[in-house]
C-alpha cells in the first residue's frame, strides 16, 4: 500500500526548456551542415543531377593523381603546421604563464594583456600586417635586422618554398600564444596554497617547485590545450588565405587542408569548383580531427586524471 501511494517525482520540464535554445542553435549551425556535408560527399553531379556514387569521391581523392598529390601535400603541410604550434607555441605559453604567476613580478597584468591582445585581432589584419613587415621591398624586418647587424640573415621568407610555411606558422604562434598562456596561468592559480606550502616546507622552491610540483598538476590543462591546438590547426584557413592567397604559394608550399578545400569546393581562377569533391575533403578533415580527439579522450586523458587534485 505504501508503494502504491508513494508520490510520483515531478517531471523537470524546466531543464528541457532551458536546454532547447542551445540545442536548436547547435543543431542548426553544426549538426545539420555536418550531415549535409557527409551526404554531399557520397553524391556526384552527373548531367546536372546528383547521383549517389558511394565512396567513389574518396577513391578519386586518394587514387587520382590530380587530387591525391594536392591532398597529401596539404596534409603534410598541416601536420608541420601543427607540430610547430605544439613545439613552439605551447611551451612558450607554459613558460610565460609560469613567469607571470610569480608574485614578485611587477606589472604582470600589463604583460598578460599585451601578450593576449593579438589573439583578438582579425586574421586579415594579422596576415596583411606581417606580409608587409616581412616584405623585402617595403617591410621593416630588413631594416630592423640591419639595425642589430643581422641583415645578412634576412631572406624573403614568405617567397621561398622552404621557409614560407614555417614563417606563417610562427606568425600564427605569435598571434595565439596568449591562449595557452592564459589557460596555464589559470591552472597555476588554481593549485591549492596547501600544496605549495607543503613543498616549501620540504625545501622545494624556485624552478624545482615548478618542475616537481606545479607542472604535474597542470598536465590535464596542457592536455586540453594540446587537443584544442590540434583541432584549431586542422581547421586553419584564414591566415594562409590572407597572406598567400587561395593558391597558398609559392608553388603550394603553404597549402593546407583548409585552402585545398576552398579551391576544390568553390573553384579558383581556372579551376572549376566541385562541391562533391569539396565535401569529400571536408569529410576527411572531420575524420582526422575526430580520430585525434578520440585518441586524446580514450588514451591520453585517462592517464592525466591521476594528476588532478
Amino acid at each position: 500500500m505504501a508503494a502504491q501511494t508513494r508520490p510520483k517525482k515531478p517531471i523537470r520540464w524546466h531543464i528541457g526548456v532551458f536546454l532547447a535554445p542551445a540545442v536548436l542553435v547547435y543543431t542548426a549551425i553544426m549538426i545539420l551542415p555536418l550531415a549535409g556535408t557527409l551526404q554531399l560527399s557520397l553524391f556526384r553531379n552527373i548531367e546536372q543531377s546528383q547521383v549517389f556514387v558511394g565512396l567513389s569521391n574518396f577513391r578519386t581523392l586518394f587514387g587520382d593523381p590530380n587530387w591525391s598529390v594536392n591532398f597529401w601535400n596539404a596534409l603534410r603541410n598541416n601536420v608541420w603546421f601543427f607540430i610547430i604550434h605544439m613545439l613552439v607555441q605551447n611551451p612558450i605559453g607554459v613558460l610565460l604563464a609560469a613567469l607571470l604567476s610569480s608574485p614578485r613580478l611587477r606589472f604582470a597584468a600589463f604583460y598578460r594583456t599585451a601578450i593576449f591582445v593579438p589573439t583578438i585581432l582579425s586574421f586579415v589584419i594579422v596576415g596583411f600586417a606581417w606580409k608587409l613587415i616581412l616584405s623585402p621591398i617595403w617591410g621593416v624586418a630588413p631594416h630592423l635586422m640591419d639595425f642589430v647587424g643581422l641583415k645578412s640573415l634576412f631572406t624573403p621568407w614568405l617567397g621561398k618554398e622552404q621557409y614560407a610555411l614555417t614563417a606563417l606558422s610562427l606568425v600564427s604562434v605569435w598571434q595565439f600564444v596568449g591562449i595557452p598562456m592564459m589557460l596555464i596561468y589559470a591552472a597555476l592559480l588554481s593549485i591549492p596554497d596547501e600544496v605549495i606550502e607543503a613543498a616549501e616546507c620540504d625545501g622545494i622552491t624556485g624552478m624545482a617547485q615548478f618542475w616537481k610540483i606545479k607542472l604535474p598538476l597542470i598536465l590535464p590543462s596542457i592536455g586540453i590545450i594540446s587537443i584544442l591546438t590540434f583541432v584549431g590547426n586542422f581547421n586553419a584557413f584564414d591566415l594562409i588565405y590572407t597572406a598567400q592567397g587561395a593558391l597558398a604559394g609559392p608553388n603550394y608550399s603553404t597549402d593546407i587542408l583548409g585552402t585545398f578545400l576552398y579551391r576544390a569546393f568553390f573553384g579558383f581562377q581556372l579551376q572549376v569548383g566541385d562541391p562533391n569533391m569539396g565535401a569529400a575533403i571536408a569529410t576527411m578533415m572531420f575524420l582526422i580531427i575526430l580520430a585525434g580527439v578520440c585518441v586524446y579522450l580514450f588514451l591520453v586523458q585517462t592517464r592525466l586524471r591521476r594528476y588532478q587534485f
